[in-house]
């Protein structure tokens, strides 16, 4: 009874699962292996990018100098470019008059976009990155793409949720665009020109948490899960609000120990709270 009254709920909010191994399977596998980055990232072991890209511990920063290392512009470019020809390349190959899936392909793609429109016209970068780990973050979000549409596109033949999610998925995910595209502005302006150095970012949310730009990034997750109602979506967004949880966890450290003045108010990624 109890049984069939959980699957009844699950069935009000998710489409069935597909008849996909492949998604079923890659449904627990790259939710398992983002949320372990996430945790790690929280540890102290870290992706090699951004101000964490030489932060490791002597014998690791021994074994980077070997490493193959890229501009981070170039490095950010590789992250997201082959997730914007995964969603731009299923207009082409997964044509279908499916509402829920062409808000899905259009969302997906219009994040990815935006996040190479900012690489090249917004942000500052001044340091390296270890192509290690951009091949690690880029070879994420092209699969996570992939078969979030993928798994979207199998649904189709399966019963809808009983409840209509997807309105309030578009919202979500406006939300965290506009959100996540002011902070980054922000942030770009924290340097002046021919400034190299990291400053405490100042104005908007990050009065409150140092890494407003992830809250709105996992809103944007969320965002792609409520439209897609799908459980690969749905356990995907919260594999992404782990990592970048352990990703703001290591920056509000990283700012406490390089600044003296760092105001200790000011928390993680949720106000008030973390």
């Amino acid at each position: 009874m109890q049984f069939t009254a959980a699957m009844n709920t699950l069935s009000a909010f998710f489409f069935p699962l597909p008849p996909s191994l492949l998604v079923n399977v890659m449904t627990v596998v790259s939710s398992v292996v983002v949320a372990v980055i996430g945790f790690s990232e929280a540890r102290g072991t870290h992706l090699q990018y951004s101000k964490f890209w030489n932060t490791s511990n002597s014998a690791t920063k021994s074994s980077n100098s070997e490493q193959l290392r890229i501009s981070s512009r170039l490095g950010m470019l590789l992250l997201y470019t082959p997730a914007v020809l995964a969603g731009a390349a299923s207009f082409w190959f997964l044509p279908n008059d499916d509402l829920r899936v062409l808000l899905l392909k259009s969302a997906l793609t219009f994040h990815f976009f935006k996040r190479d429109f900012e690489v090249l016209f917004v942000h500052k970068y001044s340091g390296k990155m270890v192509i290690d780990s951009a091949l690690i973050i880029s070879l994420s979000y092209f699969s996570s793409t992939a078969l979030m549409i993928y798994a979207q596109q199998q649904s189709k033949a399966l019963p809808e949720p009983t409840i209509d999610l997807k309105n309030i998925g578009i919202a979500v995910f406006v939300i965290g665009i506009i959100g996540n595209m002011y902070h980054h502005i922000l942030l770009s302006q924290t340097r002046k020109k021919g400034e190299t150095g990291y400053k405490i970012p100042k104005g908007g949310l990050f009065g409150i948490i140092i890494c407003p730009h992830y809250m709105f990034e996992i809103t944007v997750y969320f965002g792609f899960a409520l439209i897609s109602q799908t459980f690969y979506a749905f356990f995907f967004a919260i594999a992404t609000a782990i990592y970048l949880g352990g990703r703001s966890y290591a920056t509000r450290k990283w700012y406490v120990s390089k600044f003296e003045d760092f105001p200790q108010h000011i928390k993680a990624l949720i106000p008030f709270v973390f």
